[in-house]
Formats: structure tokens, sequence, C-alpha cells
């Protein structure tokens, strides 16, 4: 019964693919061979991905690496697995014109289109991140999976097999990295008073270009010029010490605004503390985790806040002084990747430099051994967050408030055998609240002592330093005041 199914069903792929290389129309041949072409070692998918993150916002830059990273997942399994598994013969290219061949033709098993299977892959993930930027890459992800059989060198239900796979693989990468919710963006805090700046007299705004995003200088001066004419902007470029900058401008400053990403708000937000003054935050950055938490999209929202006193009392975590933070801290394998990957990114650019930091931290890593509260520990990583971060797991992304005064900490153990190993099957198969080498908890403070590093490291709202032997990571007593639309009722 079994092989009747199975010759029925390869019959009918022939007579699909016969009837595909029966239509001739010469529109459909030149852009069809474009595609596949274009898509071949994903370089149509990084294009496309690339331009997502340049041109879009945060939810566009997060479709953007929520695609690439389903794309990796499913050209690996793909390529790999699937096609070692099932062992089928490309098509034969007779009833193939000779204009719709391909240069070069593929040599692996037909079965399924690895192609087809990143293509879908790709889209897929896009799609879960931001539905309107995944319309017209579905477009494009149909036509790569169609090329490949209009070009002759795949049968229909070796597409279909590898768009099905390509799309589970994103499913189980979402599994494992949850996508964040729509809701999610404007993380619930107390309210409170602050200076209510009509024209912006009293502000100053310090602006990062050497942030991974930040918006050019002198387009962000005109926004604020015409909204906020009487505020004054200093710029930081290559070489200057932001800090500095941040300090100055909070010390003549009625209320300290920053425009960078991540880490140069954490470095303006303690310069506001210490010098208690409101902090009014303009994200510029590649992912804006901060301003995202906040609610704040665009300069518009944080200029509306600004005119109407809206702010927010929140939480600022410490590891000890001067090493505050707003989002997360970590010690272990992330401050190595950030190091490496600052090492290189003005020369490749962010995401090829942390694609080969990842390569390189992940072949060569050794353990930390760390005291916790008095515990010896081996660890790859511990994490901290400032807040309680949201889902449970390996993939935190996202708070509900920024004022509860905890700090969430998670541990990824290395003592255990295959620990790493068991750490990646836990995190793709969604088991890893079972997972013996993973613990977290949420305590109101942890303190750390390095047993056996002479030079530790930690990194801190994505940017490394190095770091005292012993730290306690904690909330700091004193409460940030920062700008923030007021909500609107429902």
């Amino acid at each position: 019964m079994i092989f009747r199914v199975g010759a029925r069903w390869r019959a009918a792929d022939e007579r699909l693919f016969d009837a595909a290389t029966r239509w001739q129309l010469p529109v459909v041949d030149a852009v069809a061979l474009r595609l596949t072409r274009w898509a071949d070692h994903g370089v149509l998918w990084m294009a496309v991905a690339g331009a997502l993150a340049l041109a879009g916002g945060e939810r566009e830059r997060r479709a953007a690496l929520r695609g690439m990273v389903s794309l990796g997942v499913a050209s690996a399994v793909a390529n790999g697995p699937a096609k070692w598994t099932v062992r089928r013969s490309r098509p034969g290219l007779d009833a193939v014109p000779t204009l719709r061949r391909l240069t070069r033709q593929p040599r692996t098993s037909s079965f399924p289109s690895g192609h087809s299977a990143s293509a879908a892959g790709f889209a897929t993930g896009v799609a879960m991140e931001s539905p309107a930027a995944a319309v017209p890459v579905v477009v494009l992800a149909a036509g790569v999976a169609y090329g490949r059989v209009h070009t002759g060198v795949h049968y229909p239900g070796d597409v279909a097999a590898g768009v099905l796979l390509g799309a589970g693989c994103a499913l189980l990468v979402r599994r494992s990295w949850p996508t964040r919710p729509a809701r999610a963006g404007a993380a619930r805090a107390r309210s409170t008073d602050a200076p209510a700046l009509s024209d912006g007299a009293g502000l100053i705004v310090v602006v990062n270009t050497g942030s991974g995003r930040a918006d050019d200088a002198d387009a962000l001066s005109e926004r604020l010029g015409n909204a906020l004419p009487a505020a004054e902007v200093m710029v930081c470029g290559e070489g200057d010490d932001v800090a500095a900058v941040c300090d100055a401008a909070a010390g003549r400053a009625r209320v300290l605004g920053v425009a960078g990403g991540d880490g140069t708000i954490n470095t303006a937000a303690g310069a506001a503390l210490d010098h208690d003054r409101p902090l009014a935050v303009f994200p510029s950055g590649t992912l804006n985790h901060f301003a995202g938490d906040l609610g704040i999209s665009d300069v518009d929202d944080t200029v509306e806040a600004i005119r109407a006193g809206a702010a927010v009392h929140i939480d600022v975590a410490t590891a000890g002084p001067g090493l505050h933070f707003l989002n997360t801290f970590s010690i272990g394998l992330y401050p190595e990747l950030v190091r490496r990957r600052e090492a290189r990114e003005r020369v490749i650019g962010k995401w090829p430099a942390l694609a080969v930091a990842l390569a390189e931290v992940l072949g060569r890593a050794n353990p930390t051994t760390i005291e916790i509260d008095g515990e010896e520990r081996c660890v790859w990583l511990l994490f901290g967050g400032n807040g309680r971060y949201h889902p449970a797991g390996f993939a935190p992304s996202w708070r509900e408030r920024l004022d509860e005064g905890v700090v969430d900490v998670r541990i990824v153990d290395a003592t255990s055998p295959l620990a790493r190993t068991r750490l990646v099957a836990a995190v793709l198969t969604g088991a890893l609240g079972r997972c013996r080498v993973y613990s977290e908890e949420v305590v109101s403070a942890t303190r750390l002592r390095f047993v056996d590093d002479p030079a530790p490291r930690l990194a801190r709202d994505g940017e490394w330093s190095d770091a005292p032997q012993e730290l306690t990571v904690s909330v700091d007593e004193r409460r940030l005041v920062v700008y923030r639309p007021a909500p609107t009722a429902d």
C-alpha cells in the first residue's frame, strides 16, 4: 500500500514538473532565473534583511534578525539531515529550455529544496515580527520557490517539502525565542511629574553618532530645532568620551536628553542619576530595547512627553559603583562575544561581526568559575535583568514593569556532562525549564566573586567593560525619572 501511494505521488509530481517545463513566458523565465540565482547562499535574504534593518523601525529590525535566524536553522536542516535521509535524483533537463537552465547544476539530493526551505524560513520569521513588511518578502519567497521548478532543478514536491520545512523551522525558533507581544512595548511604571518644556528650554540632548544606528546628527538637530527650538544639542563623534560629555551636560541642564543605542542611554542614565536630572530618550540605536520597554518608537514620542511633562519613575540596577544598567548585565560568554564583535563591526558591519564573533566564542570558549552568594559555580553564562523579564527561558525579551525592585538572574551551568549540547537541545525543543544545566531566579540582590579569572569582564546593556573581582548585583536605591507619553484611555 505504501509503495503504491509513493509511486502515485512520484507520478503526480513528475506530471506537475512536465507542465511547468511547458509553460513558456519570457517575463517569468527571466524573473525566475534571476531570483533563484540571487538566492544562492542566502545572498538575496541577507540583502533584504539589511534593507529592513536600515530602513525600518524596531519591529522591522527584529523581523530581519528573526528571519535570518530562521533561515539559518532551515538551511542547516534541509541541506543536512533532510537531504542525507531522502536521496532523490534531480529532474531530467531534456524538456527544460536551455535559456532557463542554471549555469551550474546542483549535485545534491533533490529532496527537499534547500532554497525553498531558506526562503520560507526567512519569510515566516519576518512575518512573525512584522506582517506588513512580510508581504513583499512572501512574494519574493514564492518566486524563489517556484523558480526552482521553473529552472528544472527540483520537482514541485521537493519545493513543497522545503516550504513546509522552512516554515516549521521558523516555528521551532519561535518556541525557543518567543516573539514579543504587541502590547508588551510599554512596560508599566509609576507615573510622576517632570518639567514641562514647551519649547525645550533647559533641555540638553547628547547625540552619539557612533551608535549602531544613530540618526544623522544634522537631521536630528533639525527635527529638535523645529519641535523644541530652545533645546541644545551636543554631538559626540568617534573618539569622544560619551560619559564625560553626558556628565557635563547633566551638570548644567534642567533635563538631560540622549540619542543613541542602549549603551549610550545607560551612560546618560548614570549621569542623570548622579545629578538628579530627568532623562529624555531619543532612540537611535540598533535594537533600542530600553526605548521599546518605555513605549517610545520615535523622536515625536519623546517630544510629546517633554511638552506635556509626562514621565515615570523607573528602577536602575547596579553591579557596583559606576556599573549601572537599565536592561541587562552578564558575565561569561556574552562579554567576550560583545568584545569580539566591537573589534570588527566598524570594518565589516555589526551583524557580520556578530556572526564571526559567535563562531569564535562558541568554538574556543572556556567556562567561568564564580562564587554566587558564597556557593562556587562553574558557568557558561550568568544573566541579570533589571526587573522580571519575560518569557521564562533562555531568550528573555520584555518586561511588564520597570519598577519592581528585583533582579532576574539566569544561569547556564558548565559542570554537567555535555552541558552545551544539552542546553542547545533544550532550547530547540522548548524544554529549557526542565533542563538541569539552566536555572533562573528572581532576587533582590546577588553577590558574585570571580574565583580564578585575573582579568574578568562583564557586559551591561550591550557593551563590555572590565569587572572588579567582587560585585553585588542589585537595584539602586535611587529612582530615575524618564519622560514617556502618558498612556491613552482604551
